[in-house]
């Protein structure tokens, strides 16, 4: 087993790279297909989730909080999402995806062609692998030290 290695770090941050670019460049033809730009649809995507603060939805989504206003604002012109006032701080408003909302980010999926394919090429036990390692890699929290 001399001269065996595995794929490094750097490959695999490429390989994501590429498989972004892959996926967003799918998402955006399809949330503008919708007459969304793809903050926007992004944006539906986040809180697809459920609910979200201005605040939180400005960093998760990594921009400017004016920025995060203007596109609420036009996304709530649409009804595809209301502001209401949070149950915990009356200060806050959370943004809330409407049920129209929440049917134009499933035409946005349904459409992403390109992201579907790929991910159709893999079996049952290859999605439930791939799966486990995104979720492991990018959404489990380390354990407190």
């Amino acid at each position: 087993m001399t001269g065996t290695r595995g794929v490094d770090t750097a490959q695999l941050m490429e390989l994501l790279s590429v498989s972004l670019a892959a996926y967003y460049g799918d998402f955006t033809v399809a949330a503008a297909s919708e007459n969304l730009t793809a903050s926007q649809g992004k944006t539906l995507n986040v809180l697809r989730r459920g609910p979200a603060a201005m605040r939180v939805l400005a960093t998760t989504l990594t921009c400017d909080a004016s920025n995060m206003t203007g596109i609420v604002d036009r996304l709530e012109k649409r009804g595809l999402v209301r502001r209401e006032p949070s149950p915990t701080d009356r200060r806050v408003k959370n943004v809330v995806l409407t049920a129209e909302g929440e049917r134009v980010i499933d035409v946005i999926r349904g459409k992403m062609h390109t992201t579907r394919a790929g991910l159709d090429r893999l079996s049952d036990q290859e999605r439930d692998t791939l799966y486990a390692l995104l979720e492991r890699a990018f959404t489990s929290q380390p354990a407190p030290v």
